[in-house]
């Protein structure tokens, strides 16, 4: 599996922020409420991406050669790809949360500090998520071997 391009992560926070933005003024727009994500959203995020990192560790020792036991391949394989999954939805949920943050300061009318400190909130717990995800996922890769090319140009002895 490639490591995530910096290229993902950006188009999908865009991608959330304008539909978070969009939502939130359509909302207004037809009278309704504007969806505000509450506190616990932030802290279940940051939590999220904090266990993945710890779900890591295992592989980590394993990598660097630290552990005395291997690891089933069948988890390390699971925590890489909850390790891109939380990254990429990181990415995508503070995008959201930037909008959301972005259309309260913008309208007219002065917003409570309790909307924006819930939008504050979200954004962090999804940029911590996002972090926790890409470290995770560079914790899960196999350092390069001593003899092998970086080029890819192997030199073949020639028969003697």
């Amino acid at each position: 599996m490639k490591r995530t391009n910096i290229v993902t992560p950006v188009l999908l926070a865009l991608i959330g922020g304008i539909g978070g933005g969009f939502l939130e003024a359509v909302l207004a727009a037809s009278g309704r409420p504007i969806v505000l994500p509450p506190f616990t959203l932030g802290l279940a995020l940051l939590a999220i991406g904090v266990m993945v990192v710890v779900l890591a560790l295992p592989i980590r020792r394993l990598t660097r050669g630290k552990a005395s036991q291997p690891i089933d391949p069948f988890y390390s394989t699971r925590v890489l790809v909850l390790a891109k999954a939380s990254a990429l939805g990181g990415s995508l949920v503070a995008g959201f949360g930037a909008g959301v943050l972005v259309y309260l300061l913008s309208r007219s009318v002065v917003p409570g500090v309790g909307s924006v400190g819930q939008a504050v909130a979200t954004l962090i717990g999804a940029a911590g998520l996002l972090v926790g995800g890409l470290i995770a996922e560079n914790m899960c890769t196999i350092p390069p071997n001593d003899d092998d090319d970086d080029k890819g140009n192997r030199v073949v002895p020639a028969k003697q």
